[in-house]
């Protein structure tokens, strides 16, 4: 990593916002632990919808509740994952599928909401950082193969 992309990075670690996800981040994730930020990965993959979604963050953040298919629910578990840790948090939602046409209307609001943590964060005097690794859209269905959840990915 360049002088100048570690100085970037430690300025987002210290404020809070957007990052774009690399393949290697070896450098990024040394820089989260050592600024003393909690990082989670929400594994988006098999999330096809609002809920599912939704449900990969819960289990990214721990939260100890599902809240439902609502942008509020999601700032609230957001903000409290926040709130629960010592410095900030730093949160990857890996391979959103953000072209599936139920999530691509969904991704504006998605956005609203971040940037309102960030916000959130900022005022309690920790950071809130994310990133998103988009995926493009799910393979269409092939009629007659059924998928289970133990499929290995092609």
């Amino acid at each position: 990593m360049s002088s100048q992309a570690r100085r970037q990075v430690q300025k987002l670690l210290s404020k809070g916002g957007a990052f774009e996800p690399t393949q290697d981040d070896a450098e990024f994730k040394q820089s989260v632990t050592d600024a003393e930020l909690t990082l989670c990965v929400a594994d988006c993959s098999k999330a096809r919808n609002r809920s599912a979604f939704f449900r990969a963050v819960v289990k990214a953040v721990d939260y100890p509740q599902f809240f439902g298919s609502r942008f509020d629910g999601l700032y609230d578990c957001l903000r409290d994952s926040v709130d629960d840790q010592k410095t900030g948090l730093v949160l990857l939602f890996d391979q959103l599928h953000s072209s599936d046409p139920a999530l691509e209307t969904d991704m504006a609001e998605l956005s609203q909401v971040l940037e309102d943590v960030v916000t959130h964060a900022s005022d309690q005097g920790k950071v809130f950082v994310y990133g998103i690794n988009h995926s493009g859209k799910h393979p269409e269905d092939t009629p007659g193969v059924v998928r289970n959840w133990s499929d290995a990915t092609e």
